[in-house]
Order: structure tokens, then sequence, then C-alpha cells
């Protein structure tokens, strides 16, 4: 009965968000100035080129959590971690034409537990003695989590534009929008439990060759890709045969709200199970925000995610409802999970190990920026999550967990424009997230 009341509480929230959206002013793709176009992968405005005024930008982004986790046992865990992530960009417009080097780095590999980040009911990869990552998220390919080269055409006067992009390791063109990119997930330290399940597991991937094509509201994606998934623990950068491919479709409905929804075939994604030939991804989302009132946002994301064939199961699903009021100095944040797991991928005896179960985690979130400055902040942050299992797993769990973590976050932007006619380039958007 509880499956069915959070599933039905979650499209609540959804439908409240939707309805209170219109009635306010939207920040987002229709705040980039005349000189950025919005960049719907990484949740943020980016620079477009134009002929008669040339320009070139470099940007450094970085997100750290400094976090204390304590779980119930009997299979929680108290651990110390840092989630983090830097992103850098470089770029230069040539006429119509801006050539672009991102880069996505992180240090998890190092400032994981050997046993991964705590989080339970997270399952995906295996750390360097080759045991899967269980009640645990994954630390991110280290140093480099990305690496993406690309030329975006500004295709005549208005804000439409051909994007194609290379990375021997970077975003392929399906799932969410990531969520170290999206505003309702950068305040979180926690990774979504629906990560592997058909939501955003594509922002790490080998060898992507993509196009993006927006023309008005509407955004059209396609790539190829290496559909082997690059190992967490390993320091490497390989290249690999382009034998999957994705596809994804952005529509923004209004200024201050857009749909995404794609789909990838995914060729031998685990070098671990060599009979598993290959797995479909699935997902569908929804991003919007509104003023509640003066010095008061809300943020809100809703994400399905859909995989077939994947970890021995026909399919399994993911749902899932972030939510974010935010002030000068408050942020309340939370993440509503509903999605299913197997026995196997957490380690259960059952006699039915491939069968799917429905999960619930019901996250609550708050942190309080301790300072703010023009380029960053530092806040001071806790959390508690609440999971609710179905019969066969509550043995092992000990019942319906509970965790807590506190933390300490830093974050900061910054970005330098250049421009050969800077007196009259309008400001570009230093904090587009």
């Amino acid at each position: 009965m509880l499956e069915y009341k959070s599933f039905f509480f979650l499209l609540a929230v959804q439908l409240i968000s939707i309805s209170a959206s219109s009635q306010e002013t939207y920040k987002g793709p229709s705040q980039c100035g005349d000189m950025e176009v919005w960049d719907y992968s990484t949740g943020m405005c980016s620079p477009r080129a134009m002929s008669e005024m040339p320009m070139s930008m470099v940007m450094l982004h970085g997100n750290a959590f400094f976090v204390q986790t304590y779980e119930e046992r009997p299979r929680g865990r108290d651990a110390f971690s840092i989630p983090n992530m830097l992103m850098f960009d470089v770029g230069k417009s040539v006429k119509n034409h801006y050539f672009n080097v991102d880069v996505m780095a992180t240090v998890e590999k190092w400032t994981y537990p050997k046993d991964g980040y705590p989080e339970l009911l997270q399952i995906g990869e295996k750390n360097e003695d080759d045991e899967p990552y269980i009640d645990a998220q994954h630390p991110h390919s280290s140093p480099i989590m990305g690496l993406t080269l690309s030329d975006t055409i500004s295709l005549g006067d208005d804000r439409d534009y051909l994007k194609i992009f290379f990375a021997p390791r970077g975003q392929s063109t399906d799932g969410p929008v990531a969520f170290m990119h999206r505003v309702t997930g950068m305040v979180n330290p926690d990774a979504p439990l629906g990560h592997h399940i058909g939501q955003d597991v594509g922002h790490i991937t080998s060898t992507v060759l993509g196009v993006s094509w927006a023309v008005g509201r509407a955004t059209i994606e396609a790539s190829a890709f290496n559909g082997t998934e690059p190992h967490p623990t390993a320091v490497d950068l390989p290249l690999g045969p382009l034998n999957s491919y994705a596809g994804r479709f952005i529509y923004r409905t209004s200024d201050r709200s857009y749909l995404m929804g794609s789909a990838a075939y995914v060729k031998e994604p685990e070098p671990d199970e060599p009979t598993l030939d290959h797995i479909w991804r699935y997902s569908a989302s929804f991003y919007n925000e509104h003023v509640i009132n003066e010095g008061w946002r809300f943020y809100n994301t809703f994400i399905y995610g859909l995989v077939n064939f994947y970890d021995n199961t026909g399919a399994l699903n993911s749902f899932s409802e972030e939510f974010l009021f935010t002030s000068n100095w408050h942020n309340i944040w939370g993440r509503i999970e509903y999605l299913q797991r197997t026995s196997s991928e957490l380690d259960i005896l059952s006699a039915t190990p491939f069968e799917p179960h429905w999960v619930t985690a019901l996250t609550v979130g708050y942190t309080y920026n301790l300072l703010k400055w023009k380029d960053g902040k530092f806040g001071l942050g806790a959390s508690l999550t609440k999971d609710f299992l179905p019969t066969d797993f509550r043995d092992s769990y000990g019942g319906d967990p509970l965790s807590g973590k506190i933390f300490l976050q830093l974050e900061g932007m910054k970005m330098w424009n250049f421009s050969s006619a800077r007196s009259e380039m309008p400001k570009m958007n230093e904090h587009s997230h």
C-alpha cells in the first residue's frame, strides 16, 4: 500500500508544481543574453557566436561536499566522503562558429571510501577488488569525467544553432540533465538511486560523436558512442568503436519550463558480463521554476527512467521528484524516489533473485549559506533519508532504515569574457544554474 501512496504523492507534487509555475517568471533559458544560448546538457547559458563581435570565454565551476554519513544497521555504515566536481570551459568564436573545449574533472577515486560513498539501496559498477558497489555510490571516473570538443554554429539572427561535438569521454544524448548539473541536484551530495535505471548514467560515456540542432523552442539531439561503461576506479581515457546510439528531443514549453524525452541502444554495456549483448534506456523529464515571493524561488525536476535487459531483468523502472526552495541564505530541498530493485542487485538471498520489487526513498535536506561572495558560497547542511522496503528486503535491512548526513558545501563559478567590442557586449550570466 505504501508503494502506491508514494507514487501518487510524487505525482501530486509534480502536478502542483506545474500549476504554480505558470504564475511567475522563470529564470532559465530565457535569461540567456544576446550572445548566449541555453545548453541543456549542463543546465546553463553558453556563448553564441556573432560574426560582428568575436569573443573568447573561460569558465570555471566547482562544487564539493564534505560529508559525514550515519546509517542504521545492519546494512548501514558511518563514513566520511567528499563528492566533488570541477568544470573548466574555454572557447573562442570565429565568424558564426564557437569552438569550445569542456573538461569535467573529479578526484572522487581518492576522496571516497574503498567501498564507495554510503547510500542505502544504491547499486552500480565494481571497485578495484572487482566487488560490486552495493548500498554505495561508486566514484566517478577520475581525474577526467569528461573531455568534449565542440563547434556551435549560429544559424541566422535568432538563437537557432547546430552543435557538433566529439568526446573521448562525455555525455551521450540520452537521459535527463545529469544530477550534478541540474539546480535541484547540485544541492544534494547523494546521486539519485535511479542513476543506472534509465536516468543519467550516460553522463560519463566513452567515445561520443554527436549533434544538437536547436530551432525555435525545439532541440533535437543524436549521438553515436561506445556502449561499454568506463570503469570508475581506472585512471584512463580509452577509445572504442561507435557501436551504440541515442536520440533526445527537448521542447521548451514556456520561458520557464521544458520537457525532455530520450531513447538509447547501448551495446555491451558491462565488460564483466559477456552474455549481456545490449540494453535499451529510455527517459522522460520535466523542469520548471517559479518565484514564490520576493527572495524565494522554487525549482522542480521530475524524471522517469526505464531500462530493458539490465541485471537479468526484462525491465526496471524509476521515478524521481526533486525540489528546491531557495533564498539568499536558506535552501530547503528534497528528493522522492520510487524505483525497482532486485534481490540479486542488493545481494539478498531469494528464491526469485531477478524479480523486481518497488522501493521508496524520501529525502529532505537543508543548507544554510554561511558565507556568500560574488563568485561562490560556503554552506552548512544536513539531510535525512527514510527508505521503505518490500517484505523480501526488510529482514536484510532490519526494517525500513533511516540515514542521515551532515556536510559542508563549497561551490563557486567564475567567467572571464574577452571581446574586441567589449563595450557593446551584453553581460554574460555567470550564474546560469
